[in-house]
């Protein structure tokens, strides 16, 4: 009798799946055009800024007000999807390319019950999901628990994908950084929006995978407990380009040919000391403990070929009162298989908060 290593099959799994994805000529690597020059030292400037001296200094953030159309309507929900300019600074703007200067959001919410008996998840994006579909799957069946889901279409994917990007396949190693920092300051403006405009009685924020990192931010850095979501995801980029299968999808040497022409000649572990330092930005880690903890779940995957297991106990020693929560199963597989337990986390996360008072 054979027996057979579920969670190796799992594992291998994914970096089979890593291989034909990232590994053959279907696509090009990531970062084929190098570090992104002096936008690189800029956003390293910006993302160090997310963090005030003064706790709230950076609250509220621009109040976004989308211009809606309704995609379809039932008796017991809606569909609407909404378009605006991103927040972002000038400063950011001088950087973002001009395809993602419009940001858009579908917004799926229940009919019959008052916003403030309601609440509201807003989901951000994994690597790939360029459309609205995957997240609207997720969060349609929580329309029965009377909470609504808002996706927000990351900058440099779907639409707004520059003309030279080619699938998810980010240009420069600042694009990555650029596509974070933009989606968050996006992320707490939609947040505003829905306390202080359309009257939410509890919010969320969840992503899978690179956006469960951005989901982790943003809860982070909320003045007030929201629940907060994190799925499949690592606690910093380090982990998902210097150590899971997407080591294998990025242009190492284009990117020391990049550093030869700026400073000096480096061998391919000196270029990658250099990525580890760049995206030890993204560590979530070092940012500030979320407002009640106790509503932060991660749902990591036991045989994940993407994010090794370490990088989740980092999570959760670094947010003492948050749960992590295993589903059995790789990357690829946890993504496909378990909605169930994500969106179990969902419901649970946004139990643990009070509702806002009601308006009179």
């Amino acid at each position: 009798m054979v027996t057979v290593n579920v969670g190796m099959f799992h594992y291998v799994l994914d970096h089979v799946y890593g291989a034909f994805v990232h590994r053959t000529k279907i696509s090009p690597p990531f970062f084929s055009r190098g570090w992104g020059g002096t936008k690189l030292e800029l956003l390293e400037r910006m993302i160090r800024q997310l963090f005030p001296d003064v706790e709230g200094q950076n609250w509220p953030p621009t109040l976004v007000q989308p211009v809606w159309k309704t995609v379809w309507e039932s008796r017991s929900a809606t569909l609407r999807e909404g378009v605006f300019r991103t927040p972002c600074d000038e400063q950011m703007l001088s950087v973002l390319p001009l395809e993602s200067h419009i940001a858009r959001v579908s917004f799926l919410a229940p009919k019959s019950t008052p916003p403030h008996k309601m609440a509201c998840v807003v989901h951000l994006a994994g690597t790939g999901d360029h459309t609205f579909e995957r997240r609207l799957r997720l969060g349609s069946p929580l329309l029965k628990e009377n909470i609504a889901t808002m996706v927000l279409e990351s900058p440099f994917y779907g639409k707004r994908r520059p003309l030279l990007q080619r699938g998810s396949k980010l240009l420069c190693v600042s694009d990555l950084l650029l596509l974070g920092r933009a989606t968050i300051e996006e992320a707490r403006s939609l947040l505003h929006w829905l306390d202080c405009e359309a009257g939410f009685g509890k919010m969320g924020i969840c992503g899978l995978s690179m956006g469960g990192v951005h989901a982790a931010m943003v809860g982070s850095l909320h003045p007030t407990p929201i629940a907060t979501l994190p799925f499949l995801s690592p606690h910093s980029a380090v982990v998902a380009f210097c150590e899971g299968v997407l080591k294998h999808a990025t242009a190492w040497e284009a990117l020391r040919d990049d550093l030869a022409v700026q400073e000096a000649a480096m061998t391919l572990e000196e270029v990658k000391e250099r990525m580890r330092n760049v995206l030890s930005l993204t560590d979530v880690t070092r940012f500030p403990i979320p407002k009640d903890p106790r509503a932060v779940i991660f749902v990591a995957a036991t045989d994940d070929g993407y994010i090794p297991r370490h990088s989740v106990l980092e999570l959760e020693k670094a947010w003492p009162g948050s749960e992590v929560r295993w589903v059995r199963g790789g990357h690829v597989s946890s993504f496909l298989l378990h909605n169930g337990a994500f969106r179990r986390a969902i419901v649970d996360g946004l139990n643990r908060l009070q509702w806002k008072e009601s308006p009179l």
